[in-house]
């Protein structure tokens, strides 16, 4: 065998090892409920929860506490998730600046069996959409055909 041929098999090893490596450690989305089953297995694995912040009928956020007076590193907030099964998640980081505006979230972490909670390490924001019609704003007239003779 060639030292070229020696050399290309273990560069295509070290990529294959790469990969695998990679694959292994990818979290998942999953709902609060399965997040809770893995907890309860035992994995210490990351996962990715995809869902909204809970309001009342008037628009007002339920179970969101943050004073940064007393501690600026605990924010916490009551989350539905995609399945609808609703969880409170603790974020040991300020509170996101812009999760009031916020249309959906996505939280990584873990299920805190002991404390009946999601740890949240990270807080992803799905910002609103800058081309959707806001409130108070009116959606501009189509524009009018014009002949020209």
């Amino acid at each position: 065998m060639k030292k070229s041929h020696i050399i290309a098999l273990g560069v295509i090893a070290v990529a294959i090892a790469i990969i695998i490596s990679t694959v292994g450690d990818a979290s998942t989305y999953v709902g609060f409920n399965e997040a809770e089953q893995v907890a309860k297995e035992g994995s210490t694995k990351s996962m990715h929860v995809v869902g909204t912040l809970k309001k009342d009928a008037s628009g007002n956020y339920l179970g969101m506490v943050y004073e940064p007076s007393v501690d600026p590193n605990h924010f916490e907030f009551t989350m539905i998730d995609s399945l609808n099964y609703e969880s409170k998640v603790v974020y040991n980081q300020p509170k996101p600046a812009d999760l009031d505006k916020s249309e959906k979230l996505v939280v990584v972490g873990k299920m805190d069996l002991a404390n009946k909670c999601f740890k949240a390490e990270q807080i992803l924001l799905k910002c609103p959409s800058k081309y959707n019609n806001q409130k108070g704003l009116e959606a501009e007239e189509p524009a009018k055909a014009v002949s020209m003779k």
